[in-house]
Order: structure tokens, then sequence, then C-alpha cells
């Protein structure tokens, strides 16, 4: 893994094909490593999946800063970029550079996978079809669902005909359920559509990880319970009702502490709701799922997922779960099996989390059903199925061209 020279005198200079087995992939997208997300978690899985494990290679297109969350895998080329307008921590390329597109050329792709519908990815789109190559597009957000969260809700509309417009120039479309994949054959032909699930590493979020050591550092008493909030701190995911169901529980005389693991604009105003709550900030690896396995219920309001990482992260660490009843969630779980559903008003989750709180024995048999329901999860299925999804479209790009 490695990112591509900075200096302008090397940083564009000529990628000499290498010999490959697998598919060389030249992968767009507006994040691939300096923030961390679901979205690019799972599109580094992919890169090192298919050249580790299929010889392949993948050269990612994306904006970059100085301060990335991880190292890439694959090989990162910096795409200039100026930071997103009401969201500075995004960058947005405006443009595909000619120097861009020297260095797709020298690369040589099999085809070109675009993961963001932003201009970077509408320009690679079009670049892929001069030269004629297959275009794959991957949903990773649900963009359109964000806007009524920042008082744009009017444009609604006008974003879907947009991601529509988007998705349908693509040969191939990639989506992580499938409720999303039957919506998607629904606009642009069942052809079109494959599955892209996802996975969880079970060793590594596992029940296992619980310690109260931990949770004693971080000023959560004995007695009381950790209500978990995990993921990118932004409205769209629900923080302020997660504030509010917090506020409510402890109104009512429940001995709750939120804890919050993440990291985003929101926290300011996230602290302010809940100035008892603990912020761990960003973390990764050991320590998150430490963090995790230590909370006691997860609670996530957020109606905007594609997948619900988050969702299946706390299941493998053995965490009940009181989350909207949404068809993110009902992909991985049942309602009062290994979850407690809810619906749209925040009363809801009140009173789903103060069921939990008030039965031992039925956080307990959730707990126990949402780690077995984890457990088939795996990434190497997951990551299978888009390689096998790749080496379908570019057969029938080969048949085609032979026809001609």
């Amino acid at each position: 893994m490695r990112l591509a020279d900075d200096p302008p005198a090397a940083q564009w200079r000529a990628v000499r094909p290498r010999a490959s087995r697998g598919p060389r992939v030249a992968l767009f997208t507006g994040n691939y490593n300096y923030v961390k997300e679901g979205a690019n978690q799972a599109l580094n899985l992919l890169a090192d999946h298919v050249e580790q494990k299929l010889e392949g290679a993948v050269r990612a297109y994306s904006p970059v800063t100085a301060t990335p969350a991880f190292a890439p895998s694959g090989t990162l080329v910096p795409v200039p970029s100026v930071p997103l307008p009401g969201r500075s921590e995004f960058r947005l390329a405006l443009h595909l550079p000619r120097a861009i597109r020297r260095d797709v050329r020298a690369f040589a792709p099999d085809l070109v996978h675009v993961a963001t519908p932003d201009i970077l990815g509408r320009r690679a789109q079009a670049f892929a079809g001069q030269l004629g190559l297959p275009i794959v597009a991957s949903l990773h957000t649900r963009f359109e669902t964000y806007l009524g969260h920042y008082g744009l809700g009017w444009l609604r509309g006008t974003a879907e005909r947009y991601l529509d417009r988007f998705y349908g120039r693509s040969d191939l479309i990639l989506v992580p359920t499938v409720a999303i994949a039957a919506d998607m054959a629904a606009r642009h032909g069942a052809r079109k559509v494959r599955l892209w699930s996802r996975g969880v590493d079970v060793d590594l979020y596992t029940p296992a990880r619980r310690s109260m050591p931990w949770r004693r550092d971080q000023g959560i008493a004995a007695d009381e319970i950790a209500l978990l909030f995990f993921g990118r701190l932004v409205l769209e995911k629900g923080t302020e009702r997660f504030a509010e169901i917090v506020n409510a529980l402890e109104a009512a005389g429940y001995c709750v502490r939120a804890l919050i693991v993440g990291e985003g604009p929101a926290r300011a105003r996230l602290a302010a709701a809940l100035p008892s709550a603990v912020f761990t900030g960003h973390l990764v690896g050991l320590p998150l799922a430490t963090a995790i396995a230590s909370a006691d219920i997860l609670i996530n309001p957020s109606l905007t997922e594609t997948f619900g990482n988050v969702n299946l992260e706390a299941m493998a660490s053995g965490l009940p779960i009181v989350a909207a009843d949404v068809p993110s969630v009902t992909n991985l779980v049942r309602n009062e099996h290994e979850a407690l559903l809810c619906g749209e008003a925040t009363h809801h989750y009140i009173a789903q989390a103060g069921r939990l709180l008030r039965d031992p024995a039925l956080r307990d048999s959730l707990a126990r059903a949402a780690r077995a329901a984890a457990l088939p999860w795996r990434w190497e299925d997951a990551l299978n199925g888009v390689t096998d999804a790749y080496a379908e479209l570019l057969a029938s790009f080969d048949a085609a061209r032979l026809r001609t």
C-alpha cells in the first residue's frame, strides 16, 4: 500500500502496467482514507482483496489531506480538491485534470469503479466511456436522505433525479442490501444490479473484549448502564435524537451513562446536550473493539444508513440493539430476536430502551442472539461477490467486442 509521489514533477509520472492475473481497477472516490467511514473501509478492503487474493491491481483516485485517517490499500493517487462547503472535513474534486487522465491511460485498467456520485465520479464515468471501459458504480450513501437534516429537504427531488442519472450511466451497480437492490432494479433493470454486502471480523469484535477496567478508566460506574452511540458524529446519524433518548431515560430515574464513540462536527452540540457523556473520540482496531464490547446497549436512531456496519460490529460484540425499523437494520436483525426496533417517534426508542433497562434477562437474550446472527457475515464472502461481478461484467464486454 502506498501513496503516489506528491511533488508535481513526479506525481503524475507514467505507471507502467504490470502483468496481473486479477482485474486492474481504476477506483474513483471522494474519500479514500482521509476521514474514516464505513464506505472507505469497504473500498480499502476490496482493493486489498483484489491485489492480495486475485493478484490484480487497484489504483485509487481521491482527494487527500495531510492527516489521513489510515494507510491506503492499493495505490492512492491524489486528486486536486477543495474543502466541501459546510462540511470542511470532506474534500471535493472540481474536475478530472489532464494529469489524472494520463495516469489512468498509463495504468491501463480493465474497468472503472466509481464510488461517489460527485463531480469526480461523474467525470470518471465520462472518461471511461471515451476509453470504452466498463463502468461499475457502488452505492454507499443515500445522500438524498441527508438533506432534510440541514434544512435542504426541498432539494430532495432534484438530488434523486441526479442520482438516477448517475447510476443509470453505469454498466453495473453494486448495492449493500436486498431492499436497495430491489429499488435499483426497478429503476435501472435487474441485470445491472448486484449485491455487495458487508462483513465483520468476529475475532476482533467479540464479547470477550468487554473490560470493566476500561469502563472504570472512562468514569463509568459499576451500576451504570452504558448506552452506546457509535459512528460519525453528524446530524444525519441521529445524534440529536440519541441525546433526547438518554436525557429522557435519566429523567425517568434510570442509571445510565451515554458512551459516545466517534468524532465529527456534531460533537459540540452533543456534548452540550449530554454533559455527563463519555466521549472517546475516534478509535480503531483493538481500542474500538474494546469500547464497543464494554458498552451495554447500542442505541442507533439513524434513518439514513445504507448498510449499518455499526450495527453488525455491535452485534458481533454481543450488544443488544435498539434501532430504527428501517431496511438497513432489518437486513441484519429481527425485531424481538436480536434487537428491539422502533417507529419514527422518539418515545418508541425511550420505551424500548426502558424495556431493556428493566429486564437484564432480555438484554442477555438479545445479546446472545445478536452475536450468533453476526457470525455468518464474512468479509471474504462479500468481497468475492464483488470480484465475481467484476468478472461477469468483463466477460460480457469481451463477448460484445467479439460480436462487433
